[in-house]
């Protein structure tokens, strides 16, 4: 019954890791307001090494349609300047020559639209994944050789677990949704 115990817990485990990625992937999808997140990751050439931004600056959101970008190192400006451009994020760093300010642009009803369904696809690929650990767990069960009645009640467990992270993925998308359709 142990192995058991460990494969419903791996299952666990590896569907909430799915549903923490997802929720990592939303975080970074524009929504029209100021976020930190959206250039966070944003790899920089620091002397260098790729590092990303977060490490090497300050991020700050003094009002709801700009991100200010303070390097602690200001020989860094051009090259936080330059990686930002390069990183394509739909709106141009503004380099003053103390800090770097992202003025975020409102997005269009047509934009809005877009990104939710791209949140949308998002959430499909990772319920493909979700039903693929699910795959993999009753194929683990499987294996034991486990009486028929407990196999079954296993098996059933880990569809209750499948059920209860595709419910929170579509959660998590039809906040996103909302989160992007107020203007």
């Amino acid at each position: 019954m142990e192995q058991e115990n460990i494969i419903i817990l791996d299952c666990e485990e590896r569907m909430e890791k799915s549903i923490q990625n997802y929720k990592a992937d939303l975080l970074k999808v524009k929504t029209g307001r100021a976020n930190a997140n959206l250039v966070r990751d944003v790899e920089v050439d620091y002397w260098g090494a790729m590092t990303p931004l977060y490490q090497i600056a300050n991020i700050s959101i003094p009002e709801a349609s700009q991100i200010i970008i303070k390097p602690y190192d200001k020989n860094q400006l051009k090259e936080v300047e330059r990686a930002l451009i390069n990183a394509d994020l739909g709106f141009t760093p503004v380099n003053d020559g103390a800090v770097i300010r992202c003025n975020i642009p409102q997005l269009t009803g047509e934009t809005r639209a877009k990104l939710v369904k791209e949140c949308y696809k998002m959430a499909e690929e990772t319920k493909v994944a979700i039903r693929n650990i699910r795959r993999d767990a009753i194929s683990e069960l499987k294996k034991e050789k486990l009486p028929e009645d407990t196999e079954k009640d296993l098996e059933e467990e880990v569809q209750k677990i499948t059920d209860k992270s595709t419910k929170k993925i579509d959660e998590l998308a039809k906040e996103k949704e909302k989160e992007l359709m107020i203007v």
